[in-house]
């Protein structure tokens, strides 16, 4: 074996090892405090470095003034209640519907309930009417035929009892808007031409909130707008039991529901079906009632409140259901 291949090991001196195992152990600390120092200076400029910072000076901006009108609006798309004409009243202060003509609401029975209606009894119905009368069509001068009367009988109205040439819209829209003359001694009464078209009525059984004890009402304003609602009620529901009355033996039982557009030129449009719980010959008869309704163009203030597409009558309904 040469000498190349051996390697001898010599012990060292005690005192020298301990002095380097110290020197290693100094330069450690220094090292990890120096590190120390450094997060610890990183840290309060992060926290505190904007505190002695200048600020930046606020823009001054102009007071601003908005104001807001208080005043008490009338509801909007308030519904719908036909006012009977020969029942006008002065402009209630609680305008909770739209009408043909204006109403102050009353009722027969206490406030029962938390709708703005009057409290009576009556019939539970799908349907709101206030009184009871029969239904009568716009003759033209002829004498009222009378028939045989239905197994079936429909509602709004029961069917007809004769088959009268109804009166057209553009008349009834002429009675309605046309101002009668003023009369020269102020107490004396003027009275507004009105259609002899009336549909039928049952008293519904119902449970409101109105206090003014009275004939039963509702408050009610009339408006250009309710007055044409009334003449597209009248024009259609005419027509409808005219239709009825020839169709009796086809129809069912049944409720339909309807919902279309009238343009400012007094055209139907948009023509939907909604419901409809009895048979086809009855939607036929109902949207036949309303495509020949021959309706007169919207006034053009009227027009001007509508939506581009027109008046939107959604939720027209017609009903048949036997005599009770």
């Amino acid at each position: 074996m040469t000498t190349a291949d051996i390697m001898f090991a010599q012990p060292g001196n005690p005192e020298n090892l301990r002095d380097h195992e110290y020197q290693t152990r100094t330069v450690l600390f220094a090292l990890l405090a120096a590190i120390l120092i450094h997060l610890l200076v990183a840290f309060f400029l992060a926290a505190f470095g904007g505190v002695f910072s200048p600020t930046t000076p606020v823009e001054d901006k102009p007071s601003e003034l908005t104001f807001m009108d208080l005043t008490p609006a009338a509801p909007k798309n308030s519904a719908f209640v036909e006012t009977d004409e020969s029942k006008k009243a002065p402009e209630p202060k609680e305008k909770t519907f739209e009408s043909n003509a204006n109403s102050i609401g009353a009722s027969e029975l206490a406030a029962a309930g938390q709708l703005p209606l009057p409290s009576q009894t009556g019939k539970d119905q799908p349907f709101m009417d206030l009184e009871t009368h029969q239904h009568s069509l716009d003759l033209k001068g002829a004498q009222a035929q009378p028939s045989a009367a239905p197994q079936e009988r429909p509602s709004p109205s029961t069917a007809p009892q004769t088959q009268p040439a109804p009166v057209t819209a553009a008349e009834q829209f002429a009675m309605l808007t046309q101002k009668p003359p003023q009369p020269r001694d102020s107490s004396a009464a003027t009275s507004q031409p009105q259609s002899a078209y009336r549909r039928e009525k049952q008293r519904t059984h119902i449970a409101g909130n109105i206090t003014n004890r009275g004939i039963s009402s509702v408050n009610a304003l009339g408006t250009p707008l309710g007055r044409y609602q009334k003449i597209v009620a009248d024009s259609i529901g005419s027509r409808w039991y005219a239709f009825v009355e020839q169709k009796q033996d086809l129809v069912n039982i049944g409720t339909l529901k309807l919902r279309f557009y009238i343009d400012r030129s007094g055209r139907v449009k948009g023509l939907k079906v909604t419901e409809n719980s009895s048979n086809e010959a009855f939607a036929n008869v109902c949207v036949q009632s309303v495509l020949e309704a021959h309706l007169p163009a919207i006034p053009e203030d009227v027009a001007n409140t509508l939506p581009p597409e027109g008046l939107e009558v959604d939720g027209l309904g017609f009903i048949i259901f036997p005599n009770r």
